[in-house]
């Protein structure tokens, strides 16, 4: 080893060359903030205009349905006991929508702005009064058929059949709605 890779090595040396130190308050680098994403405005339009057409009048599986025949849907794997409990009234009804008097068009949106309200507020059991369709031409119902396929086209709906007879009977319907 020669005397210059001693001096090299010499901490008085080093000492000398960095000069006073001082301890730095605050050693932590904070990241950057991550920008938000932006919010697809456009995308989410064309995709609520989706939904519309899709919960269109075209899907009709009960179409013929009789103003006496209940109404029952159960998503499959839905226990039994839960169906028979829902059919009984069983639950409690946590919200409701009365559609008399309203036409197909304002039926489905309010079905569609009511089951979306009852999710964002953890409504578990709703009703639906469709009505029987005894002032409707032909004393058919009309909003009995459709709010019955509205209703089976909606995800969150996981079973819905008629109500009792004291809650409306098969001119209304109970529906039960996943949890959030």
């Amino acid at each position: 080893m020669s005397t210059n890779d001693r001096d090299n090595d010499d901490p008085d040396l080093f000492r000398k060359a960095v000069g006073k130190i001082r301890p730095v308050k605050q050693d932590k680098v904070h990241p950057h903030r991550k920008r938000r994403k932006p919010v697809p405005d456009q995308t989410l339009r064309d995709q609520r205009e989706v939904m519309q057409s899709l919960l269109s009048d075209g899907f009709e599986p009960a179409e013929d349905i009789e103003t006496g025949d209940e109404t029952l849907f159960v998503r499959p794997g839905l226990q039994h006991t839960v169906i028979r409990k829902l059919r009984r009234g069983q639950y409690a009804i946590e919200a409701e929508l009365d559609l008399h008097g309203a036409t197909s068009i304002q039926a489905r949106e309010a079905v569609d702005a009511f089951l979306k309200n009852a999710r964002d507020r953890d409504k578990r059991v709703v009703r639906i009064i469709h009505g029987k369709g005894n002032t409707s031409l032909g004393k058919m119902p009309v909003l009995k058929g459709k709010v019955n396929s509205w209703l089976r086209q909606k995800d969150e709906v996981l079973a819905f059949c008629s109500a009792r007879p004291n809650d409306g009977g098969t001119g209304a319907v109970y529906v039960l709605l996943k949890r959030i």
